[in-house]
């Protein structure tokens, strides 16, 4: 990917969302983006298989998309595969696993596990001793985790068909999350902007902004709203019981019976506002104003470009920005900001999480309060689809903002791939990448890092490396700051050094 700087007197809204430098960020929330990652290092990736690279003169690529002749994966592949033979070894030499015969082993439960290992709260209780069906749900699967000393329980609602995850132990400091799978068809913001909607009032809470009466006066450790490219998720902490049943009412009264109107859409997402007798007509609006922020950031316009670039395919989710582009905002109308609550914010597209040492059925008896006039919804098909695999590789450019006195320099040049097409990501190969990744590009004494933050051709190293968020997992490499003869210079270096780390290995 190559964006090339050029001179230009203003942006059209604000130049485009989320960082790219230490991995673009996929959460944006409750007004502010958020990095994933663990704070530091996230992004909401990009994903199929692209690159700059000098190659063909293919007369069926014109101009700024041309195909290279390089098998990207293959570098990939090798050292992956690598790390691949060393972790079925280590299993092997641990715990007897082979390749072909593959088992699911249930850890054992400690001898003491129901009441030494619960707090007091949830002692009484295990998963499988609540009176589930009772509350409306089956009990799916209980397994024990002994390397958080919890039991994990999955539950459905036998009506809507919505899942809860429960993870019982003695921590004090308690969780909850619910998660709606959002799947934008278009750039118009509709899953941010219903983000912050629902956090404006509801039918048990009817005050304007419960969001923040609650940052006033709740005890929680932690309270937020994330949207992400494929999910908008609403997680609350607590480590006061009753504090934190009160947390989980009103977020789940916010996302279900939210008080949507039309002056919520133009307050949150966009209107139009008169300065003055002679003043032109501008756009306002929270998340309008948020994301003309972030679409000014180069870095953030990098990253958003990859990601077009990657996901070409307009059935893919990641083809859009969830975000909002603010010059496809506007065209978010009431009716479709209505029926994407309506089609995404039900039970049957939600995902429930508690952690802690609150009674466990309790926590049945909470959702259920919810769930129980619901019906199961099918009618909406809110699956991530895959990006076909391109043909052959492509380069891309596209121009930027700069001053005229700096347009020389100010290129940024990545190198991306996407490591898997039309199937998960096997457990053994993204454990294996995950290490892989860490070694290539982890630090700054990391050799792909390493060489081209010495390389001199740019200022800094941009890209992140691997991007595992999104079902098909990403690698993105590059330089920003670059001069323009340089451009092609810095994608050779990129495929030289995995290149020769493939071949050599790491010292």
């Amino acid at each position: 990917m190559w964006l090339a700087g050029a001179p230009a007197v203003a942006v059209p809204h604000g130049a485009r969302p989320r960082a790219l430098p230490a991995r673009p960020s996929p959460g944006i929330g409750a007004g502010a983006m958020r990095n994933a990652r663990v704070d530091a290092a996230g992004r909401s990736p990009p994903s199929p298989l692209w690159r700059t690279a000098a190659g063909t003169d293919d007369p069926a690529v014109s101009g700024e998309q041309r195909a290279p002749g390089l098998a990207p994966w293959g570098m990939l592949a090798t050292l992956a595969l690598a790390l691949g033979a060393a972790i079925v070894w280590i299993l092997q030499r641990t715990r007897g696993w082979r390749p072909g015969a593959a088992r699911v082993e249930r850890p054992e439960r400690p001898a003491a596990w129901p009441m030494a290992a619960l707090g007091a709260a949830a002692a009484a209780k295990t998963h499988e001793t609540v009176q589930h069906e009772a509350l409306g749900f089956e009990l799916m699967r209980v397994e024990y985790l002994k390397e958080y000393n919890s039991e994990v329980a999955l539950y459905r609602h036998k009506t809507t068909g919505a899942e809860v995850m429960s993870m019982a132990n003695t921590d004090e400091n308690k969780v909850f999350s619910v998660v709606f799978r959002t799947t934008p068809s278009d750039s118009t913001g509709v899953p941010h902007i219903l983000e912050h909607s629902v956090l404006c009032g509801s039918r048990k809470y009817p005050v304007k902004e419960p969001f923040v009466e609650l940052l006033k006066c709740s005890l929680n450790t932690f309270l937020n709203a994330l949207t992400y490219t494929d999910k908008t998720c609403y997680p609350v902490a607590s480590c006061n019981l009753q504090d934190f049943y009160i947390l989980v009412d009103v977020y789940l009264d916010a996302v279900f019976y939210p008080t949507l109107t039309e002056d919520t859409l133009r307050q949150e997402g966009w209107h139009l506002e008169l300065q003055g007798p002679d003043a032109p007509l501008t756009y306002k609006g929270v998340v309008f104003n948020e994301m003309k922020g972030v679409y000014s950031q180069p870095d953030n316009i990098m990253w958003q470009r990859c990601q077009e670039a990657l996901f070409t395919d307009p059935s893919v989710t990641y083809s859009v920005d969830s975000g909002g582009d603010p010059t496809r905002i506007p065209d978010l109308t009431f009716d479709d900001y209505m029926a994407f609550h309506r089609n995404y914010y039900h039970p049957s597209n939600a995902r429930f999480f508690f952690y802690g040492d609150d009674p466990l059925e309790e926590r049945l008896r909470l959702l259920n309060g919810y769930l129980k006039d619901f019906d199961r919804n099918t009618a909406v098909d809110t699956r991530v689809r895959h990006q076909p695999k391109f043909p052959r590789a492509r380069r891309v450019r596209h121009p930027y903002p700069v001053g005229a006195e700096d347009a020389g320099a100010r290129h940024m040049v990545c190198v991306n791939w996407v490591l898997n097409w039309d199937e998960e990501m096997d457990p053994v190969d993204d454990l294996a990448l995950t290490i892989l990744d860490d070694m290539l590009m982890g630090n700054t004494a990391a050799p792909l890092h390493r060489i081209l933050d010495g390389s001199g051709f740019g200022e800094s190293v941009i890209g992140g490396g691997l991007d595992d968020t999104l079902r098909q997992r990403t690698f993105t490499a590059g330089l920003k700051n670059v001069r323009e003869e340089d451009v092609t210079a810095v994608e050779a270096l990129v495929l030289d050094t995995l290149e020769k780390t493939a071949r050599k290995g790491f010292t």
